[in-house]
This record gives structure tokens, sequence and C-alpha cells, in this order.
């Protein structure tokens, strides 16, 4: 059985009594107590990071204040600057330092190929495999009715706009492979369809190093749709 605890006092000990039949069993759960508001205050905020639970939290703020007052001002100092100075590339949404982010403005990039990704983590992701040489749409999401998320919500506006202007001589959809991510993939798709652009979407397979009797069929299914010829296989 699983306990959800709220806010609660960090002075107190909760008791919780549970009784099942003839039995009865006592659960108590220990609550961190802070001699510090200072530190308390701390430990919260870090404890609101993905993936913080409250000790973690605690080991880091404990961590810090055993660092140098240098090193903590200077961690204090890059996330102001991050939060108050970053900025979003006018061409292809990605974060950025300047107007045009780093990839926008590299000359050897190929401007007229366009990978079109969920978020600023696929760019990441993409650009540490060294694969692909073109530029990046970052759409801020996917088409999701579920959540509330239309095609109005995504930056598919100005992909659209940028095909319009011949700008595009082909767009990679690399979005999750999922109904969200083929959503999105399908709408796009259908506004740009009446133009003469390529189209192509990243491959979806059998992982390198997996064994095929875990893999889903759906996954399996499109490894055998979308096979290659061996000799070519033998150049990746």
């Amino acid at each position: 059985m699983f306990f959800k605890l709220k806010h609660i006092d960090f002075i107190n000990i909760i008791r919780l009594k549970i009784n099942a039949k003839s039995n009865s069993k006592s659960i108590n759960f220990a609550v961190m107590e802070f001699s510090s508001k200072l530190l308390e205050n701390a430990v919260n905020e870090i404890s609101q990071l993905p993936g913080i639970g409250k000790r973690t939290a605690l080991r880091l703020a404990l961590h810090l204040l055993r660092q140098p007052k240098a090193h903590t001002h200077g961690l204090s100092h890059a996330l102001n600057t991050m939060v108050n100075d970053l900025k979003v590339c006018k061409s292809c949404n990605n974060i950025s330092d300047n107007e045009l982010c780093d990839i926008c403005s590299n000359p050897l990039r190929k401007a007229d190929v366009i990978c079109v990704v969920e978020d600023i983590r696929d760019v990441m992701a993409i650009e540490n495999t060294a694969s692909h040489k073109g530029l990046y749409h970052v759409l801020g999401g996917k088409i999701s009715p579920m959540d509330g998320v239309g095609p109005h919500d995504l930056n598919i506006v100005s992909l659209v706009q940028k095909v319009r202007e011949g700008q595009i001589k082909e767009l990679i959809f690399a979005l999750s492979p999922t109904m969200e991510g083929d959503t999105t993939n399908f709408y796009i798709y259908k506004q740009i369809k009446d133009f003469s652009i390529e189209t192509s979407t990243i491959a979806r397979g059998i992982s390198v190093g997996d064994e095929l009797e875990y893999a889903d069929e759906i996954t399996l299914g499109r490894s055998i749709l979308n096979r290659i010829p061996f000799e070519s296989s033998l150049k990746l």
C-alpha cells in the first residue's frame, strides 16, 4: 500500500495505523527535522528538480555548504545568467545566446535540409551522432489532444512558412515513434504536401545489442518492412 505525503510540519512524526482484518499494523514515517529555516528552504527548492527527493536535496545542499563560497556563488551566478540572458533562436526555436543559434549561423551547415524535432534535448541527442549536417526546427512539443496540446500550440506555422518560401528541399521528421509523434508528423505533412519538397523520417527498428524476443511487435514489424540490403549494413 502506498501513501503520498503532502506538505506537513517537519517537526512532527506521522503515525498511520492500518487495520487489516484482525491484525493491526503501525507504520512510522520519520520526517526531516531542520535546525535552520534557511537550510530547509534550500532543500525544498532543490527537491523540486526532476528526480530529486528530500534526502538527495539535503545531501546536495550540505555539499554546497562544504564547498568554498566562490564555487557556490559561481553556480548561483550561472543559473541566474541562464534564466535572465538565455534566448530562443528566431529561426529554429533552439536555445541560444544570440538571436541566431550557433547551428543556424554556421555557414557549413546545409540550410535547405531541416530536421524536425520535439524539443532541444532531441537536438543535442542528434548532434552527438554527428550524422546530421543540416539545420533543425524545434516544435516545442507534440500534438496531444489528451493533454490539450493542439497544432497552434506548437511552432508549426513558421516551419510551413519556410517551406512556402522555398528555403527547404528536405524535411526529416525526427519525432518520437508514438501516437502523438505520428499524428504531428502527419499534420505537418498535410500542410506541405502540395509543395515540391522531399520528406523523410528516421528509421525505426531494432536497437544494436537488443534481442528480438524482447522487441515489441510494431518495432519488429517496421524493422522487417524497412529492411536494407546486407551490403549496405556493412558500410554503417
